[in-house]
């Protein structure tokens, strides 16, 4: 028995992929295969289209399942440039932190690490402009309330220079230092306050 499907079918499965994904937030490997057999869709559908000589009201339902396809792949991309842009934010624009986490890298299209790193490279360039007065990429959910915060190392990070010299963060240890030296390392990952 052959299975039949109707135009659209394919586009309300990555729609639902979509929802899905926001009902168990987390990203989802991409489907590519999927993208692909609905661009593959669309094509057979504007041959028809193209094929045809007079108006008819096939041709309307050719037209709806076009558009309506293209409407579902565009939340479906739109959606996952969102779920990144936030992750970007949540590691405190940390990129290359973010694609070393290969659970994350193995569920992302080459385009969407492109659009990662087209979207890193803006920021950069806007930050430049104040970097010395605002740092954009700090968190805003919990606004400091102190210049200094103790902190426990969890992550092995090396060397890092602050206004006071430089200080070896190895696991384990805990240290008293300027909040705005070590504010991308506490959203990375690599120390805790305590």
């Amino acid at each position: 028995m052959t299975e039949t499907r109707q135009f659209g079918d394919l586009a309300t499965q990555l729609v639902m992929e979509s929802r899905r994904s926001t009902a168990t937030d987390t990203i989802m490997k991409y489907n590519d295969s999927l993208v692909r057999s609905i661009v593959r869709e669309q094509r057979d559908l504007e041959k028809l289209i193209d094929n045809g000589d007079i108006v008819s009201p096939s041709m309307l339902i050719y037209q709806t399942a076009i558009v309506r396809n293209k409407r579902c792949l565009l939340a479906y991309h739109k959606h996952r440039m969102d779920i990144l842009r936030d992750m970007y934010w949540e590691v405190g624009g940390a990129l290359p932190h973010m694609l070393s986490n290969q659970d994350l890298r193995s569920k992302l299209s080459p385009h969407e690490v492109d659009f990662l790193r087209q979207y890193n490279t803006s920021i950069m360039e806007y930050r430049a402009g104040f970097s010395n007065e605002l740092d954009i990429t700090a968190s805003i959910i919990h606004p400091p309330r102190d210049l200094h915060v103790l902190v426990r190392v969890a992550r092995d990070c090396g060397v890092i220079q602050t206004e006071l010299g430089s200080i070896d963060f190895q696991k384990g240890q805990r240290f008293m230092v300027r909040r705005a030296d070590i504010e991308h390392l506490i959203v990375q990952g690599y120390l805790e306050e305590v």
